[in-house]
């Protein structure tokens, strides 16, 4: 949570951001940034107001409606305001709508609630004097519209003359409906092409056209456009409408159908939040695609018209409607850092560490910035607010840089001059900056291989694909960065859907504790392999008494031990010990053990169990592959029975255990003499 004094800072940058480009959208028509992007900086703004409404003001943004009406036009005031609604975007943010309400009202909400499909198009308002449509008008500024009758006449949704022969409710002689003007997805396209065609600039998205199409001073011009509309609202108060015998605004509907009004066919009324939800997920799947019309959520009033006018208004919208949008594919977030990811061909990658924000459905907390011509071209630094973007569900992206929201005390991002692995220096081919020692890349994806496969995780989940596509997508550079994966991350990759991510976080979240021999072994030490780290943890064990240590005790354990001492262990000669200094006495490794304890991994202490002295000075080697058992299962069983079991064959070594397809260590044991046992005999000797 940011303090009072940060958090007045960036109320402030986002009002100043938010009016310049409300002012393009609503005024001149123009999008600079998208709906959901806008949408996205409105909700950081409305959140933080809420959680300071100190800093709440009369011209902020989520107080007001709209935007100035144009010069050109003819003004009418509205009889009552033309308010907008405030967004969710999550059940949370439902849940919270709720809770504020009921607080607001000292009492749980007695009604059920109405949905409707809230389309992307322009909120309009008709009168009509004895059933004629006299005059029409745009919300403006909610207090005052433009006048746009001429052009709203040519829409043939909108009824010129209202009949109520068929209707339960006699027309009253002056109504006040309210609506939305829109222009389907097919003529939409058509327009499009048309202007494609002239030699003309195509138009971004559907609501602009017919915002556009609506403010034209020549209503022919309009006509041409084929706008739709639907109704949505009597413009009364409630008591008013209680007179009619209406006393839910889902009667308002069927009144004005009955009229001559068209109104959305797919509006439903829900009694309870559980049924909200479904709605809303059912419009926002496959289903809004199928609709000839753009919608960018729903929205979700309180049906009885008493309760939602007793709620009132706060700011520039009702306490008891609210809009509950769709996951937006694309939001603002703020860069956290830029990190540099070494991918399996030793290519560095600018990975961008954002604040988490929802795009496309997915909770998004990483993005690639590809290169450091990317980097430049879009002038991304850390503190920045920027647009991330997930169209067609591809992999997120930062595809704008909100630079008048950008901190002052920031500074341009420059490509490390050593590589962040291994310190050789980097060079650069093409766009590309590479680490310069061939070798590394290649030992680095084996050292995860090794962890993932082998080590603390013996991933069912984790294949070499899956650790290549995490790398080349800049997601993890070193083990440490598996137990940091998030779902969004995941699913956000190519051919990676929600539930792989859902099994991955849980598969690696259930590996965060592990024990000190299989911790050792899956760090790939140089010539340390399981019979040597389990040496090593016995020695931890027998020195460290009954504490239970965490990973820093584990790191500074080892750092304190000499070479000499090293090789007091049993197994362990010069070589051997000094590559296990050397490693515990690497800074990388050091950082890497750091943020392995702070990811969460534990360390178990296992003491040997020995059920008999049946092998009592009896070591042992094996090699290949056994049909009854597994190799660790035979290690255990040698283990429990009094025996020892190496890495390597030796003078000392009593017994080498040859399976299917054997290595190089049964030649050995040929040349120094070491009796070979087969599985049967192997067997029979640990009964």
């Amino acid at each position: 949570m940011m303090d009072k004094q940060r958090a007045k800072k960036r109320i402030e940058d986002l009002r100043g951001s938010i009016e310049k480009y409300r002012y393009a959208y609503h005024v001149l028509d123009k999008s600079l940034i998208s709906d959901e992007a806008l949408d996205s900086l409105k909700k950081e703004l409305f959140d933080l107001e809420n959680q300071y409404p100190e800093f709440i003001t009369s011209d902020s943004p989520t107080q007001r409606v709209g935007g100035e009406p144009l010069k050109e036009f003819g003004k009418i005031v509205h009889d009552t305001p033309m308010i907008s609604f405030n967004d969710t975007f999550s059940e949370a943010d439902m849940v919270d709508w709720l809770t504020r309400l009921q607080n607001y009202l000292g009492r749980e909400i007695r009604s059920d609630f109405y949905c409707e499909l809230k389309l992307d198009g322009l909120a309009v308002e008709l009168f009509y004097d004895d059933g004629i449509f006299i005059k029409g008008a745009t919300r403006g500024n909610g207090l005052v519209g433009e006048d746009i009758t001429q052009n709203l006449k040519t829409i043939e949704a909108i009824p010129l003359k209202l009949d109520d022969g068929k209707a339960k409710i006699k027309l009253p002689k002056k109504l006040v409906v309210r609506g939305e003007v829109f222009l389907t997805k097919k003529e939409f396209e058509r327009i499009n092409k048309e202007q494609e065609e002239k030699g003309g600039k195509t138009y971004a998205n559907p609501r602009n056209v017919a915002a556009g199409s609506v403010r034209q001073l020549d209503p022919k011009v309009t006509a041409g456009r084929k706008l739709d509309s639907y109704a949505y609202d009597i413009a009364l108060p409630a008591n008013e409408l209680e007179k009619w015998g209406v006393a839910k605004h889902e009667t308002e509907h069927e009144i004005l159908r009955s009229w001559g009004f068209k109104t959305n066919p797919h509006n439903q009324s829900a009694k309870n939040l559980d049924e909200v939800f479904k709605f809303h997920d059912y419009w926002a799947g496959v289903n809004r695609e199928k609709l000839d019309y753009e919608i960018d959520g729903v929205v979700i009033l309180v049906n009885s018209n008493k309760e939602y006018e007793t709620a009132g208004i706060i700011g520039k919208a009702p306490r008891a409607g609210i809009a509950y949008k769709f996951s937006p594919r694309e939001a603002e977030t703020v860069v956290e850092d830029i990190k540099i990811q070494v991918g399996r061909t030793g290519v560095l990658t600018p990975v961008a560490v954002m604040r988490p924000v929802q795009v496309g459905g997915i909770t998004i907390t990483h993005a690639t910035l590809h290169n450091a011509d990317e980097i430049k071209r879009l002038g991304v630094r850390v503190g920045d607010t920027v647009i991330v973007s997930r169209a067609g569900d591809v992999i997120p992206k930062i595809s704008k840089v909100l630079k008048e929201l950008r901190p002052k005390i920031t500074k341009e991002f420059k490509m490390p001059k050593k590589c962040p692995v291994d310190g050789s220096p980097v060079i650069r081919d093409g766009v590309a900056f590479k680490c310069s020692n061939r070798n590394c890349a290649a030992v680095h994806r084996e050292g995860l291989y090794h962890f993932v496969s082998r080590g603390v995780m013996k991933s069912c989940m984790l294949g070499p694909k899956i650790i290549d596509k995490f790398m080349d997508e800049g997601l993890i550079n070193d083990a440490a960065d598996i137990f940091d994966l998030k779902e969004g991350d995941i699913e956000a990759l190519e051919r990676m859907g929600k539930k792989s991510a859902e099994n991955i976080v849980k598969e690696v979240a259930a590996k965060k504790e592990v024990s000190l021999a299989k911790f050792i072994y899956s760090l790939g030490i140089l010539h340390v392999g399981e019979e040597t780290a389990v040496l090593l943890a016995d020695k931890f064990v027998s020195d460290f008494r009954d504490k239970q240590p965490g990973i820093g005790d584990v790191m500074e354990y080892y750092k304190t031990l000499s070479m000499e001492r090293l090789q007091e262990v049993s197994d362990i000669g010069p070589k051997v010990a000094e590559s296990i200094y050397n490693w515990f006495h690497e800074g990388r490794n050091i950082k890497l053990l750091q943020k392995l304890e702070a990811d969460g991994i534990k360390i178990k202490l296992e003491k040997k169990t020995i059920r008999s002295r049946k092998l009592k000075g009896i070591s042992f080697v094996l090699t290949g592959t056994l049909k009854t058992l597994e190799r660790g299962d035979a290690k255990d069983k040698i283990r429990e029975l009094g025996g020892d079991v190496s890495e390597s064959v030796s003078q000392k070594t009593s017994y080498v255990v040859v399976g299917a397809e054997p290595g190089s260590k049964a030649d050995k044991a040929k040349q120094l003499g070491v009796r070979i046992l087969n599985e049967k005999e192997f067997l029979d000797l640990i009964k």
